[in-house]
């Protein structure tokens, strides 16, 4: 269960956010930000105290603060984002973080090693890391040392169709996994039953589980249909203007 949740205001400079979808055109950033007040409204739904941190015009993508740290029961690890024009945003995160974990918890990825927190998929204490163009191989290893103490086990994911490993996958905990595309079949989730997403809704794979609730993005019927089947309870969120800077409901906050 989560108590706490910390997610940061976008900055008008989100509209030149990182994308791989120019098509989508650029985000509108008074509906970003209408968008971003129900997002927080949502998680309060599901029971959470929400930090909400000041925009920061320095870092286009820094709405996007999960990338930035590694939140856990046991520890905080303040990541190295793969992407260059982000490396600044944990500078700001961390204080944030500071408030709720103990200078000896709190852990970072250091260079060469790089590691974004999107590619980090909590199932119990086991961690399922993406290895993808933000998050190097060094990245993990240096996360299975900073977790394995705990006695928690890391394992390195490939992934090649998506930005982040959660761009395709997602724990809905009570052994359940929502899975899109090349995270259907793989190895690494045998054990876990799965929800599989609609060739024609990908991005809804993106779903967030917080406290027994289900948040999944708005406009995206099949999957809904789907989680609630499975026995969710369901929230909806609309995250269009943030789908067309590479972002969606995972990426929007730090949940803990």
């Amino acid at each position: 269960m989560f108590s706490h949740v910390i997610v940061k205001t976008p900055c008008t400079a989100m509209v030149h956010g990182i994308t791989g979808h120019p098509e989508l055109g650029a985000p509108d950033y008074e509906k970003a930000l209408e968008q971003h007040r129900a997002y927080i409204e949502t998680l309060r739904q599901c029971g959470v105290d929400v930090t909400v941190l000041p925009a920061d015009e320095a870092y286009p993508d820094s709405c996007f603060v999960e990338d930035a740290a590694v939140l856990t029961k046991y520890c905080a690890v303040i990541t190295n984002p793969g992407a260059l024009s982000r490396k600044g945003e944990t500078a700001a995160i961390e204080p944030a973080v500071a408030e709720f974990y103990p200078p000896d918890k709190i852990f970072h990825i250091k260079a060469p090693g790089t590691l974004e927190g999107g590619d980090v998929m909590m199932c119990g204490d086991t961690f399922y890391v993406g290895l993808s163009g933000r998050t190097n191989p060094e990245g993990v290893k240096q996360l299975a040392n900073i977790l394995e103490p705990f006695g928690c086990k890391v394992v390195g994911v490939p992934l090649t169709e998506v930005l982040h490993l959660k761009t395709g996958v997602v724990y809905l905990e009570n052994g359940v996994m929502l899975t899109a595309g090349e995270f259907c079949t793989i190895p690494a989730f045998e054990g876990y039953t799965k929800i599989t997403v609609p060739k024609d809704e990908p991005y809804a794979a993106n779903c967030i589980w917080v406290n027994g609730k289900v948040i999944v993005p708005e406009g995206y019927p099949k999957v809904l249909k789907a989680v609630q089947a499975a026995g969710y309870q369901t929230l909806t969120c609309d995250t269009s203007e943030y789908k067309k800077i590479d972002g969606g409901l995972s990426c929007l906050s730090l949940r803990f």
